[in-house]
């Protein structure tokens, strides 16, 4: 398995590999790899020739220094699991020094209000981190195709934006969230969980499946009513927001109306371990 901490040596070897009908699949991380990511990886590597996995731990994306102080950190481990799947992997594992140089400083982007509700509102400047390390990636790598989990389902949207607003020539697939057997959608974050409270964080998936089924008959209002008075029956899940948005644009919905298409987003604090999911409606 061939692992490049170099933007540079990275650069040279893929304009080496790079012909007119080869295809490059990128899954950009920040490690702890678990089974959504080997997930991506294997999707990327039945559609390309090649797959790069980044490995970043992205400085400018955490408004949280003990998130980022926390975030588990393992390459020797991401490298196994991804070896366990193909020694063709190529791996890029840059210092921060690497991608900021001196400088660890985020971009300024407008991404047309999807930044500014849900995640962005109670993280700042999160999403001008996350399109500063995205539009590195696809600058030095140049893949034909990205991989991102649903999970984060409005930084597929942001990415997608970026893509059009730096004119781009990468497609950004979106993937379907895989889950842990009691439905918690799998994070790197759950290792930091208790045994119990991650078993009990099914919570989360189960509330999302019933607004599910209750959004058919009932208004959002009501939906929204439901799950907010639910988490108060559990005073060690802390419901940070649960909205119901317009899958392209991500503003809330007042009415619903039958010809669009909606989805649900929560984020819960557990254990003072920050969760989110999402589900379509």
């Amino acid at each position: 398995m061939l692992v490049f901490t170099s933007k540079t040596k990275l650069k040279s070897f893929l304009k080496s590999k790079r012909t007119k009908n080869y295809t490059i699949g990128l899954v950009p991380t920040m490690g702890a790899l678990h089974l959504g990511h080997i997930s991506l990886v294997k999707q990327a590597i039945s559609e390309n020739d090649m797959v790069i996995v980044s490995i970043f731990v992205n400085p400018t994306q955490f408004n949280n220094k003990e998130d980022l102080l926390k975030y588990p950190k393992d390459l020797k481990s991401d490298q196994k699991q991804l070896e366990n799947i193909s020694n063709d992997i190529v791996v890029f594992a840059p210092p921060v020094f690497e991608v900021y140089s001196n400088k660890v400083k985020s971009k300024s982007y407008n991404f047309n209000g999807l930044d500014k509700v849900m995640e962005g509102e109670f993280r700042e400047g999160h999403f001008n981190g996350v399109g500063t390390i995205i539009e590195e990636l696809f600058t030095v790598i140049m893949p034909n195709k990205a991989y991102f989990g649903e999970k984060d389902f409005q930084q597929l949207q942001i990415i997608k934006k970026l893509t059009a607003i730096k004119k781009l020539p990468v497609q950004i697939i979106g993937c379907p969230i895989v889950r842990e057997s009691n439905g918690l959608a799998m994070s790197s974050r759950n290792e930091r969980l208790s045994k119990k409270l991650r078993k009990e964080a099914g919570l989360i998936y189960e509330t999302l499946v019933l607004a599910k089924q209750k959004f058919v008959a009932q208004s959002t209002k009501q939906v929204l009513e439901w799950v907010e008075k639910r988490f108060m029956d559990y005073p060690e899940f802390n419901l940070e927001y649960f909205t119901i948005t317009q899958v392209d644009t991500l503003r809330k919905v007042q009415r619903k109306h039958r010809n669009k298409k909606y989805r649900a987003f929560i984020a819960v604090y557990v254990q003072g371990i920050r969760l989110i999911d999402n589900i379509a409606l």
